[in-house]
């Protein structure tokens, strides 16, 4: 390791990494669960799919920023993006990075953050391990 001393602040970069991915799942989940009729034609499922997938996306992403249940909320972030990469592969044929930036790379990156958060914990500053 070139910088041992950045150590320290591993705690602290989970917290923000926890913080930037719940915001991400908050607001999607608030999207597909306040709005799931219009929702539910853009992606293509049922309403009642949507309002599930709305509500599992804000409990998993208010589990993830505070710190409570931290690697079940993971887990569930997890399921949630392998299914949208899932559904752009095979359903709406999307490449790695598709277009207008709509590709699954983002999907992929927010599955290794989950990873990285259901791994570690989440790190120090947690409620409820």
């Amino acid at each position: 390791m070139i910088f041992p001393q950045l150590a320290r602040f591993t705690d602290l970069t989970l917290l923000l990494l926890r913080l930037m991915v719940g915001a991400v799942f908050i607001t999607s989940g608030w999207s597909h669960f306040t709005r799931s009729g219009e929702r539910s034609k853009s992606i293509g499922l049922s309403k009642g799919f949507t309002l599930a997938l709305g509500l599992g996306e804000l409990a998993a992403g208010l589990g993830v920023t505070l710190g409570v249940l931290t690697q079940i909320a993971a887990i569930i972030l997890i399921l949630v993006m392998l299914g949208a990469i899932q559904r752009k592969i095979f359903v709406w044929h999307t490449g790695f990075w598709g277009e207008k930036a709509s590709g699954w790379h983002y999907d992929l990156m927010f599955v290794l953050m989950s990873l990285v958060i259901l791994c570690t914990g989440g790190g120090r500053y947690v409620l409820l391990g």
